[in-house]
């Protein structure tokens, strides 16, 4: 059957918010479809669905029938081949089946601040997936930004100090503060951890008291495997110790000295990053966020270098899943 007309018999399209591309909504048409009539959908139209994902760099798809752990993870299948596990791990998740996690498993209070997953690795899922089984009472929103539009925003000095420089984040393990080495690395092996950061490009010391300090140097921009643009991608505002709340910025500072701090970024020659430099950072990515929120069954596919992806505070129980798929390794580092 022609491609064209099973889309048209089976989904239908429309933008979110007038005015809007990101995301785009997907829905069907007869709201009696069921999950296995929504994977087979998915697995049959891939290049359909990469060609909307390129286009507008996140598809929400609302109105299936998405009611647990077995289906997210069913629909993940469905759509890529290639689902890969959570490595080189930087925030708190909980694994609920094979390569399915938790979102992030930070205090309900906390807001965090918009970022492309793994952009600090040597490889990094150029696709992502959050699925909806429980939206949050309040808030609760996975926020996005359009990435295309938050690297126009970024003045041109800042851009060529960054692209001759370089940015380095910094990470101190074993202070109680942030993940532990253990389960960043996932083994409790000192050997496979250094084995693991001479083919990752991580510079590792090992301290004393079972403590470790890493140094990875990265390129600020990566060039889109698909669409061949350049574009800002990398970790340094979400990483840098003033994009903390105040008030955990505040106790980190009090307790530890700048070089055991859990995490922070520098230029990648190791000098302090300018104040301004960092607000103009942030408010490049804050002006270009699009919030909406969850509804239960709601499968969220980001295309993991055009949209940036955050989450707001929220009240009351939350349940949103997270998988990974089409691994990218750079060759430019």
């Amino acid at each position: 059957m022609n491609e064209a007309v099973a889309t048209d018999e089976f989904v239908q399209t429309a933008p979110l918010q007038p005015g809007e591309t990101l995301p785009l909504v997907v829905t069907p048409r007869e709201r009696a479809s069921t999950l296995d009539d929504f994977a087979a959908w998915l697995e049959a139209h891939r290049t359909f669905v990469e060609r909307l994902l390129l286009a507008h760099g996140a598809l929400l798809f609302r109105g299936f029938p998405v009611r647990s752990v077995e289906d997210f993870g069913a629909v993940t299948r469905a759509a890529s081949e290639r689902i890969i596990e959570y490595s080189e791990r930087s925030s708190p998740r909980s694994q609920v089946a094979d390569k399915v996690y938790t979102s992030t498993d930070y205090p309900a209070s906390r807001r965090i601040f918009p970022h492309n997953e793994h952009s600090y690795s040597l490889t990094y899922p150029l696709r992502l997936f959050f699925g909806c089984l429980e939206p949050a009472k309040t808030g609760g929103e996975t926020p996005l930004a359009d990435i295309r539009k938050v690297t126009a925003r970024i003045g041109p000095k800042t851009r060529e100090r960054f692209q001759s420089r370089g940015w380095m984040w910094a990470r101190h393990f074993g202070d109680g503060m942030g993940l532990s080495w253990q389960t960043t690395f996932q083994t409790s092996d000192r050997s496979a951890v250094d084995a693991y950061c001479r083919r990752s490009k991580i510079d590792a010391e090992w301290l004393d008291g079972d403590r470790l300090r890493t140094r990875q140097v990265r390129p600020v921009f990566a060039t889109h495997p698909r669409t061949n643009e350049t574009l800002w991608f990398n970790h340094l505002t979400f990483f840098h110790i003033s994009t903390l709340d105040r008030e955990l910025r505040e106790v980190l500072l009090a307790e530890l000295s700048e070089d055991e701090l859990p995490n922070n970024t520098y230029y990648g020659d190791g000098g302090s990053i300018e104040p301004e430099i960092m607000d103009e950072l942030r408010a490049a990515y804050e002006q270009e966020m699009i919030a909406f929120p969850w509804q239960q069954g709601d499968v969220l596919l980001i295309d993991n270098m055009l949209t940036a992806h955050a989450r707001s505070s929220y009240t009351g129980p939350r349940r949103v899943l997270v998988a990974m798929a089409e691994p990218i390794t750079r060759t430019d580092f």
